[in-house]
Order: structure tokens, then C-alpha cells, then sequence
């Protein structure tokens, strides 16, 4: 399988919050995304806040506030890193 490119960023997203319990089984695509991408996005995005938040017992979601207060989220509960990756994506270039 192919590398998968970090996600950018647009300057409008002001910060991404991640969502996820430690432990339960709808949450493993994401602590599989965090894994093997958070740093690469890190790198990538060094200037936008990348927030997880671990609760036991929480359903997988991911966030993304935009300028003005605007938020956007998705469920990501039972998906594989790969899908969280292209959700992310499609959450950071709405407008």
C-alpha cells in the first residue's frame, strides 16, 4: 500500500481536536491514525493545535473550529486509520 500524504492544513482551521477512548474497540482506527500519522501532520501543520482527548468510554470523533467559532465534526467510531485520514481532510477544507 501506498504512503498516505500528510493532511495540510488550511489557515482558516484554527485547531483539530481528536476524540477518542483508550481502550474500547470503536476507538482502535483512531489510536491506529494517531500512531502511524500525528507526527507527520505535526510536521506538517506545526502552527495549528492538534488536541487529543482520551475519556473512557467516549465515542471516536474528530473536530475541526474554524474562523469565527464555526465547528465541524465527524464521527469517526469503528473506522480504519486510513478513512479518519481522508475524513480529516474533507473536515479542514470546508470553508
Amino acid at each position: 500500500m501506498a504512503a498516505i500524504r500528510a493532511v495540510k492544513i488550511l489557515p482558516h482551521v484554527k485547531e483539530i481536536r481528536i476524540h477518542l477512548c483508550q481502550k474500547s474497540d470503536a476507538s482502535k482506527g483512531v489510536r491506529d491514525f494517531i500512531e502511524k500519522h500525528y507526527i507527520d501532520l505535526k510536521k506538517t501543520n506545526p502552527a495549528t493545535p492538534i488536541l487529543i482527548r482520551e475519556c473512557s468510554g467516549v465515542l471516536p470523533k474528530v473536530y475541526a473550529r474554524h474562523e469565527k467559532g464555526v465547528e465541524v465534526s465527524s464521527s469517526i467510531s469503528n473506522l480504519p486509520a486510513e478513512k479518519i485520514h481522508s475524513i480529516l481532510e474533507g473536515l479542514v477544507q470546508k470553508k
